[in-house]
């Protein structure tokens, strides 16, 4: 039986190294552009911590024994599953861009090394012909070309798990507005010839979503910009997009929605069975401070069904990576793992058949701490983007230093409050 698993794991791509009188699982770095090999790694590991499970199970092993040769096993499946999400969000190849925006952007690209006033009257001419505006204030910056605004756009998605979840929509004013029905025509049975009253009118509710105006401020030597070999573009969008990344994230969490987005974390909340619309629904996870002792999966059960079925199809969870640590262990009453890996490349590890994500602005397990959300959230919450990121170059304030203030306006919200429900660390 040993041997036939052996036998197995080599298959799978995985090796069998001897730190200790047993043998403990080990796999190979898998390539990060080749997201086919490290699935197979990662159901490899899997079915390596199953065996060692099994093993303490049947007594061939202590279950400190057992822990100890699973902990590193755990990490590998981490750091693969890492790399997996990684690789799957890669931008693609080819800029696709009009002859007109592609000369936009080599000028622009002249401008931003050179700062020369006198490619001005250019660039606001390829503003236009390249579709990016249809006037352009010399005093006050120039929009980024097209092929550098997508690579901003494209990094700030690999960094914000919560943007790829929520719905983007481009605006062109400071803010975004939806209606919402909430129902209550009125309807009623009746016979042929009975008379047919007035019924009730449905009611409308408008959601508005204002936004708040993120910056950031990198800065270089005119040196390094006269430099032919540095890529322009890669630097700006490595640049800002960290900076961007890192304050949208935390926003679209916990922000407090006063110039900037109102987070998921930071709205009114009540217990599920009294929900009302304004609120987003709980579920309590029967301990004060963490998940409860005995059965802990059963919150999570209850947080499922807590969700409307009409929401529950496109729903998933999403917690933090320590929090999600504690839920990987939870197991059925057969010893299985609740946690089930990626099954292909295109898809991501599932809890109750449902994937699930990991954002590190999400609550901790603490008092009163909300350490998972579970929801449509394209259908709960929206991200109001305004059209166009804006760089101002600027070699006078901190010479020999060029600045490059770069802005956007961002806002978002909650836009369907039943489509999201919380988990809520109470007893």
């Amino acid at each position: 039986m040993k041997i036939l698993k052996r036998t197995a794991l080599l298959a799978a791509g995985a090796t069998i190294v001897a730190s200790t009188p047993r043998a403990v699982f080990a796999s190979p770095r898998a390539e990060a552009d080749n997201p086919v090999a490290m699935i197979a790694q990662i159901n490899a590991a899997v079915e390596a911590m199953r065996a060692k499970h099994e093993e303490a199970i049947a007594g061939r092993l202590t279950q400190a024994e057992a822990d100890e040769l699973i902990a590193p096993i755990n990490a590998e499946i981490d750091r693969l599953s890492a790399a997996l999400t990684a690789a799957q969000l890669g931008g693609g190849a080819g800029d696709g861009l009009t002859p007109a925006a592609r000369q936009h952007s080599q000028t622009f690209n002249t401008w931003f090394r050179r700062g020369d006033r006198a490619i001005d009257a250019d660039m606001r001419a390829l503003e236009v012909q390249a579709g990016l505006t249809t006037q352009s204030d010399p005093d006050g910056g120039y929009l980024v070309p097209v092929d550098m605004e997508q690579g901003i756009d494209r990094v700030m998605g690999a960094v914000s798990v919560f943007r790829q979840l929520a719905r983007v929509v481009q605006i062109s004013g400071d803010t975004y507005k939806k209606l919402v029905s909430m129902g209550g025509a009125g309807a009623g049975w009746v016979g042929e010839e009975d008379s047919r009253g007035e019924t009730g009118t449905p009611t409308l509710r408008e959601i508005a979503i204002n936004t708040g105006e993120l910056y950031a401020n990198p800065a270089t030597t005119q040196t390094l910009l006269d430099d032919a070999r540095v890529d322009i573009a890669a630097w700006l969008a490595d640049e800002v997009s960290i900076e961007f990344a890192e304050q949208e994230s935390e926003a679209f969490i916990t922000g407090s929605g006063i110039k900037k987005p109102r987070g998921l974390l930071n709205y009114d909340t009540v217990a599920n069975a009294s929900y009302a619309w304004g609120k987003i629904g709980f579920i309590k996870t029967g301990a004060a401070a963490a998940f409860a002792t005995s059965n802990p999966a059963d919150a999570l059960i209850d947080l499922y069904y807590a969700l409307k079925q009409g929401y529950r199809n496109g729903a998933s969870f999403l917690t933090s990576d320590p929090v999600m640590g504690e839920m990987r262990k939870w197991k059925d009453g057969e010893g299985n793992y609740l946690w089930t890996p990626p099954s292909a490349t295109a898809e991501v590890a599932t809890i109750l058949g449902k994937p699930v994500y990991t954002d590190d602005f999400m609550d901790a397990l603490g008092a009163n701490k909300f350490p998972v959300a579970f929801g449509d959230f394209k259908r709960g919450y929206t991200i109001a983007d305004r059209m166009g990121v804006r760089i101002l170059r600027d070699p006078f304030t901190n010479k020999p230093f060029v600045h490059f203030y770069t802005t956007k306006r961002v806002g978002g919200g909650i836009t369907n409050f039943e489509a999201i429900k919380l988990l809520k660390c109470a007893a």
